[in-house]
């Protein structure tokens, strides 16, 4: 990560998912100087702060892969590059100067000059659905994400939702935490099928109809309550609640740089430019016609976006590099 000074670069990447990380990669391979931003403090996005060990079964060439060593990947593959990342710092405002180019200011008063920008920003910033009850318990055992499984293990773990991230996390920390309870507020569930299979024939106790009242304990969580909406209330030991309620999606100053966006979606064409100059996105963060929301996709999306900038910025360059196999080593 970078000291807060400006930077100049052939290609700014806004987004350390894994479409801004095979961009970062690919504007390497093209000899372009690259910085990826992204206002989370780790590189990899959803996946580092969500589902790091969920098995990700869609990347072509991996049968499986978890979600952690496909962002590892993805880093070795860019690092004999050097990009430059800024994390934990988030984009504001982006202005386009006369030559071309354009100035991206962020939250922490850096400017970033570039030739062009990629924005690989998936969903934009998410922040996590509170729990109303657990408010004052942040840090004191309460998370919202589960980046590290081990930081469970042995404890009484209550993991609060009813969709894939409540399941996944449920699923994975049965066979280490003391006991796992997992509460829905209805008998339905947003999680796909197998996953809530998967730990129903699990030791995982799942209570439904039911929401979390109370949250207790000095220092850390001790103890919670589950209200019923039968009427009956159980309180349960907790040193861990998991509250995965989902999250709300920002696209923030995106809407004031003056590019075409439709339900919250970057409108892109063919190239995977937006409507403004110099300025490309590829990954979940675009739309158009026929568009598949696959970490698969978004690898080609970001290649493209990549190869059309560099013809922007060298006109004499080919928007088709060739092959990497036809590179020299």
């Amino acid at each position: 990560m970078t000291s807060s000074v400006d930077l100049s670069v052939d290609i700014l990447i806004i987004g350390a998912g894994p479409a801004g990380l095979y961009a970062a990669y690919y504007a390497g391979f093209r000899g372009l100087r690259v910085a990826v931003l992204d206002a989370l403090d780790e590189p990899g996005g959803q996946i580092s702060a969500m589902y790091p060990e969920k098995a990700i079964l869609d990347i072509a060439g991996f049968p499986s892969v978890k979600g952690r060593d496909l962002i590892d990947g993805l880093l070795a593959q860019a690092a004999p590059y050097s990009p430059e990342y800024v994390l934990g710092e988030r984009a504001s405002n982006l202005r386009h100067l006369p030559d071309g180019s354009v100035a991206i200011s962020t939250d922490k008063d850096r400017t970033i000059f570039a030739g062009a920008v990629v924005i690989c920003g998936g969903i934009g910033a998410f922040t996590p659905r509170p729990l109303p009850k657990g408010h004052g318990f942040l840090g004191r055992g309460l998370s919202y994400f589960v980046p590290d499984l081990s930081a469970h293990a042995d404890r009484d773990v209550v993991i609060v939702g009813g969709g894939d991230s409540a399941f996944d996390w449920a699923a994975h920390l049965e066979p280490i935490a003391k006991s796992v309870t997992l509460v829905h507020r209805r008998d339905k569930f947003r999680a796909h099928k197998a996953s809530v299979a998967k730990v129903f024939d699990s030791s995982v106790q799942v209570v439904v109809n039911a929401d979390v009242s109370a949250v207790r304990g000095e220092e850390w969580i001790s103890e919670v309550d589950i209200a019923h909406k039968a009427g009956h209330q159980d309180t349960l030991s907790a040193q861990s609640v998991i509250a995965a309620l989902g999250f709300t999606a920002d696209l923030g100053p995106l809407n004031d740089w003056g590019i075409a966006i439709e339900n919250r979606h970057v409108l892109v064409d063919t190239r995977m430019q937006t409507t403004a100059p110099r300025v490309y996105a590829a990954g979940d963060i675009t739309d158009y016609p026929g568009k598949v929301r696959l970490i698969a996709v978004g690898f080609g999306e970001a290649a493209t976006a990549v190869n059309n900038a560099a013809a922007v910025l060298d006109p004499d360059a080919e928007i088709f590099p060739g092959h990497s196999t036809e590179q020299e080593n």
